[in-house]
C-alpha cells in the first residue's frame, strides 16, 4: 500500500522487557487506520471481521488470539474541562508525542527497508533499563490533559516495579483533582489493575502520597493513624490492611477476595473507643464494614452483583476463624460456619490467614497452629454432614402444608429451629430427624398436625 507502519506502545515495551503481550498491540500508520486494518483482514483471509470506529479513526480485528488496533498516526490538543481530545491527522512525531509515557512511545518500523528498527525520540529504552516512568513532554500538561494518565503511572509503577520519576511524581500531586474529570469507571478500571499488580500495597502507597487516595477512596484514608491513651496504642490500620491485601496478593489472584481484604476492617475508624482498663475495641466492625460495602461498591461503580455479595460475606464473617483458631473448636461452632460460608469458605480462611500480621513471632505461630485445627475440624465435619451450601431438609412448604397454615411468622420460627438444632448437634442432619423436631416445634405453637 506504499504506506509507512508501525508497532507502539504497549507491546514494544512489553517485548522489550520479556513479558508476554497479545493484547495490547498497537498499529500506527501514516495513513488511514481503517483502509489498512480492512486490507490486513483481506491479506489474512478475509473472513476475519474488522471492527471500527469512523470517529476515533480507529479498527480492531482479532487473529489466532492476537488482538491489534490500527489507527492513523495523530496529533491530539485538549479542552480544560474534558479529557476527550481534539485529533487531528499527524506525523508519527505527533503521535509519539502524545503518548502517555516514554516506555509506551517507543515504535518498532515495519517497512521491510527498516523492519525492526527502534523509533525512540525520549529515549524510552534507558528508562526501561533505569525502571523509570516518565513523560515524553511537560508531566503538568500530560496529566492535566489526561488525569487518567496519572493513575496509569502509578500503575505502571506497580505492576512493573518502577520508580515515578520525582518531577513526574510531583506533577501528580499538583494535578491530582483534575482526576474529577475522569468518570468513575475509568478510575475503578486503573484501580483494580493497581489491586491486580504482585504488591498492590505499593500502588496505594503512591496513591495516598499524591493525594488522589483520599478523592476517590476516602474511606480508606479514614484508617490511617495510631492513637495511644494511658500508654495503650492500637495498630496503624492502614498499613494493616495493605498488609493483609499483600499477603492475600501472594495466594491468590482473585480481585474480589482483594477487595474482601481491602475492606475486611473498613469500619474500624467508626467503631473504635478506648474503654478503661481494656483499651482499644472495635466492637462490631465486622457487621458495620458489610453493611457499607454496598455504598463503597456503588461509589466506585463496582458490580453490584454476586461479586459484592461475595465481598459482604467475606467482611462479615472474616472474624469468625480466628475467634476459633483462639478458642476451643466446638462442632457445633465449625457447622455454623460452614453454614454461613458456603463455598466461599476456602476463600475465608485465605483471608484469615493474611490478617494475621502480628510482628510478634509466638502469637503468629500459635494462631497458624490453631488455623490447622480449625481447617482439620471444617474438614471433618463437612465430610460428615455436608454443610457446605447446605439447606435445611424442612422447607416451608413441608411446615405449611403439615399444619396446614399460611406463610407466616411461625413457618419461619417453626424452620429456623430445625435449622439450630442441626448446626447444634442437637439432632442429625436428616429428614426424619427434622421431621419430628417440626412436630414438635410446632405443637408448642399451637398448630395441630393435618390428617393426610
Amino acid at each position: 500500500m506504499h504506506l509507512q507502519a508501525f508497532v507502539i506502545g504497549g507491546f514494544v515495551r512489553d517485548l522489550l522487557l520479556h513479558r508476554d503481550n497479545k493484547q495490547d498491540i498497537d498499529i500506527v500508520v501514516l495513513g488511514s487506520g481503517i483502509d489498512f486494518a480492512h486490507a490486513v483482514a483481506a491479506k489474512l483471509g478475509g473472513d476475519v471481521p474488522v471492527k471500527f470506529f469512523k470517529n476515533f479513526g480507529t479498527a480492531m480485528l482479532n487473529f489466532h488470539g492476537w488482538k491489534i488496533e490500527f489507527v492513523g498516526a495523530r496529533k491530539e490538543s485538549y479542552r480544560r474541562n474534558s479529557r476527550k481530545p481534539i485529533v487531528e491527522n499527524g506525523t508519527l512525531e505527533d503521535d509519539q508525542n502524545r503518548r502517555d509515557f516514554t516506555i509506551n512511545a517507543m515504535a518498532l518500523d515495519l517497512t521491510e527497508q527498516k523492519y525492526g528498527q527502534l523509533v525512540d525520540p525520549f529515549n524510552g529504552i534507558r528508562d526501561l533499563k533505569d525502571k523509570i516512568i516518565r513523560t515524553p513532554l511537560d508531566a503538568d500538561i500530560t496529566f492535566s490533559d489526561d488525569p487518567l494518565r496519572m493513575m496509569r503511572a502509578i500503575r505502571f509503577a506497580t505492576q512493573l516495579n518502577f520508580t515515578i520519576e520525582q518531577s513526574c511524581f510531583e506533577a501528580i500531586r499538583r494535578n491530582a483533582e483534575r482526576i474529577s474529570i475522569v468518570s468513575k469507571e475509568r478510575v475503578s478500571d486503573e484501580f483494580n489493575l493497581i489491586i491486580q499488580s504482585a504488591m498492590p500495597s505499593k500502588g496505594f502507597k503512591m496513591l495516598d502520597e499524591t493525594g488522589i487516595l483520599k478523592l476517590i477512596f476516602p474511606e480508606f484514608c479514614e484508617l490511617k493513624g495510631a492513637e495511644i491513651i494511658d500508654g495503650k496504642g492500637h495498630k496503624d490500620n492502614f498499613y494493616h490492611t495493605l498488609a493483609v491485601l499483600d499477603n492475600v496478593a501472594l495466594v491468590s489472584d482473585n480481585l474480589w477476595l482483594r477487595w474482601a481484604a481491602i475492606l475486611h476492617d473498613i469500619a474500624k475508624p467508626l467503631t473504635k473507643k478506648f474503654i478503661q482498663g481494656t483499651g482499644w475495641t472495635f466492637h462490631a466492625h465486622e457487621f458495620k464494614g458489610a453493611k457499607m460495602v454496598p455504598h463503597i461498591f456503588r461509589n466506585l461503580k463496582l458490580p453490584l452483583n454476586e461479586k459484592m455479595k461475595y465481598v459482604e460475606k467475606l467482611v462479615l464473617l472474616h472474624l469468625r476463624p480466628i475467634v476459633l483458631a483462639g478458642d476451643v473448636v466446638t462442632d457445633s461452632a465449625v457447622r455454623r460456619l460452614l453454614f454461613e460460608a458456603g463455598d466461599d469458605i476456602d476463600d475465608l480462611m485465605l483471608l484469615c490467614n493474611a490478617d494475621i500480621t502480628s510482628k510478634n513471632p509466638d502469637k503468629v505461630k500459635r494462631f497458624m497452629a490453631n488455623f490447622i485445627i480449625v481447617r482439620q475440624k471444617l474438614q471433618e465435619i463437612e465430610e460428615k454432614d455436608q454443610l457446605r451450601n447446605w439447606q435445611p431438609p424442612i422447607t416451608g412448604e413441608v411446615i405449611m402444608q403439615t399444619f396446614g397454615i399460611p406463610p407466616s411468622k411461625s413457618v419461619g420460627i417453626i424452620k429456623d429451629a430445625i435449622t439450630e438444632a442441626i448446626l447444634e448437634g442437637a439432632i442429625p442432619n436428616d429428614y426424619e430427624a427434622a421431621y419430628r423436631l417440626m412436630i414438635a416445634e410446632g405443637e408448642k405453637l399451637g398448630f395441630i398436625k393435618r390428617d393426610t
